[in-house]
């Protein structure tokens, strides 16, 4: 029934892209953009790029694309239902948190052996380091399902207010659809310039990203969404500072 009543009031809302642009909506906005942003420079595709390359050194052969689709599609899947299972338990932050560093080691080992082990148009990484290596690619995609994949698009749907969420989730997806063209079309020329460096370069956004985490996003297990303002945003030691115009529109008007 309160999906429906918010879907119902939701509806009735007037000028929800000028209502985004208030100032007590910006923490929101903020947060939904660079979450969006934060979410294709984890290096999930650079992961899945070099995937088919990692299972052939393993002895797939042939098959090496069809082994990987498997494998890490089951990584994948089994561990979007551990983020189900905790979301509502542990807390997006900390899942997000703990994804984080998972993430970091597991490119920053990736990237060590490639850089020691694999030169320009050779294949000689060994069995031993192949399946290390391999390890490390269903760690980073586990730790990916169950924190930037499924979270990039929870966060932002449950924090923007009645008044402005049919405006933010489509900044939302503007956003994602942007970098992801963006990533796309540069990925192959990073590559061929930047060899295992690249898992290096999405190292540091992975640490950027987690320090965005500690720093900006609250947590907001168990708020209503009718109680995000009060006891989320106003209890931020930063981003209270936006809440200001709430004292002379305390319920934010929809039909701003």
């Amino acid at each position: 029934l309160e999906i429906v009543e918010a879907s119902r009031v939701a509806q009735e809302v007037k000028h929800p892209f000028r209502n985004l642009l208030k100032r007590r909506n910006m923490p929101q906005l903020v947060i939904a953009i660079w979450m969006q942003i934060f979410q294709q420079f984890t290096g999930i595709n650079a992961i899945m790029f070099y995937a088919p390359v990692l299972f052939q050194t393993l002895g797939f052969k042939s098959d090496a694309s069809l082994y990987s689709a498997v494998i890490t599609g089951a990584v994948n899947v089994l561990s979007t239902v551990v983020s189900i299972y905790f979301v509502d338990r542990a807390g997006r932050r900390v899942l997000l948190l703990e994804a984080g560093v998972q993430m970091f080691l597991s490119q920053m080992v990736v990237a060590i052996i490639m850089g020691l082990k694999v030169k320009d148009h050779s294949n000689n990484l060994g069995h031993g380091l192949a399946i290390i290596v391999v390890v490390m690619v269903c760690s980073f995609v586990s730790s990916f399902a169950w924190s930037w994949g499924p979270l990039g698009w929870l966060i932002p749907s449950e924090t923007f207010p009645l008044e402005a969420r049919s405006a933010g989730q489509s900044v939302a997806v503007c956003t994602n659809m942007l970098f992801t063209f963006i990533i796309a079309q540069a990925f192959l020329s990073m590559l061929c310039n930047m060899k295992f460096a690249i898992f290096l370069f999405f190292t540091f956004w992975v640490f950027v990203m987690t320090i965005f985490v500690v720093v900006l996003i609250p947590e907001t297990k168990g708020v209503p969404i009718e109680e995000m303002t009060e006891r989320v945003w106003k209890q931020h030691w930063f981003w209270k500072r936006f809440m200001d115009d709430f004292e002379d529109d305390p319920k934010g008007k929809l039909h701003a």
